[in-house]
């Protein structure tokens, strides 16, 4: 069996956010119980420790609204796994004292969803008031406690324009790395697609324009689901080239090498991709972004 590297944990859909982008929107307003059980959880770690991962990362929803949060992480670690990640909104980190007991129980890193430099901004986005708040001051404890913090930011229509500002927000707040994901185009953000989802080409100056903010800054940045061609002078920081091999472990079904399944489902290549190169290297934008907008905007390099 092929060695995994990664155990992408979904634990379900449950969220205290109600994000305009959100991918997994009709999953969470279903109406039905979509959450693993902790034996689930436990079963899942279990396996992929057996398939070789050597580091999990627990998302959602949102993980931290779990009643058994410090369960499941506590049994992570009592199976060795060297990482534990913690994919979050970053909310609950608000409260110090949650931040001590997940550092306690075994965590290592946290990944906080930040996506505006303000209050005004981010709580649109999340549509949930307070949230930039908790989740600034929630990057602050996880720093304070020694946790290694990775934040993620989605790239939106409403927010494009201010990466930069984000970006020295970051900064300000000591994030160890930040990315900058472009919107995936299903559930609310393809719902609501005219008014989230940018055009890849007028993001292009703001992007640079705020790695540049965190690579003078000595911080650890990438941007992720934005193709080569518009990252000319930047593809070495192309998320694409570092995303380990990874088992993904959900609700309703498991991939055992989402690579693959990510590269020849979920993304897609346009008629001109064969002539760059980076073909090899780029996997392309996510598929239902040309379906909508078409390949006028992609071209190849050299």
């Amino acid at each position: 069996m092929k060695k995994k590297d990664r155990l992408d944990l979904k634990v379900g859909f449950k969220c205290n956010n109600n994000c305009r982008f959100c991918v997994i929107a009709e999953n969470r307003n279903s109406g039905k119980s979509l959450d693993k059980t902790t034996e689930e959880i436990k079963k899942d770690l279990a396996v992929g420790k057996e398939n070789g991962a050597g580091e999990v990362v627990f998302t959602g929803g949102e993980v931290t609204i779990r009643p058994d949060v410090f369960e499941i992480v506590s049994f992570a670690r009592a199976l060795d796994y060297e990482i534990i990640q913690i994919q979050t909104n970053g909310r609950m980190l608000y409260y110090k004292s949650f931040v001590r007991k997940l550092v306690d129980c075994g965590a290592t890193e946290i990944s906080p969803a930040l996506h505006g430099h303000n209050s005004q901004l981010h709580d649109y986005l999340t549509r949930s008031p307070g949230s930039f708040k908790q989740t600034s001051q929630g990057i602050v404890n996880a720093k304070s406690l020694g946790l290694y913090v990775a934040s993620n930011t989605v790239i939106t229509k409403p927010n494009y324009e201010f990466l930069p500002d984000i970006a020295k927000l970051l900064v300000n707040l000591g994030v160890d790395q930040f990315q900058f994901a472009f919107v995936h185009p299903q559930g609310n953000a393809f719902k609501y697609f005219d008014s989230i989802v940018p055009l890849k080409s007028k993001v292009e100056p703001f992007v640079h324009r705020a790695l540049d903010i965190g690579i003078n800054a000595g911080v650890s940045v990438m941007a992720e689901a934005y193709p080569f061609c518009f990252m000319k002078g930047y593809e070495s920081f192309c998320s694409e080239r570092f995303i380990p091999e990874t088992e993904i472990r959900s609700v309703s079904s498991n991939i055992r090498n989402f690579t693959e399944v990510r590269r020849n489902m979920g993304k897609s290549k346009g008629p001109l991709c064969s002539k760059c190169i980076y073909d090899s290297q780029c996997e392309g934008p996510w598929c239902e972004y040309p379906q909508k907008r078409g390949w006028e905007e992609f071209q190849p390099i050299g």
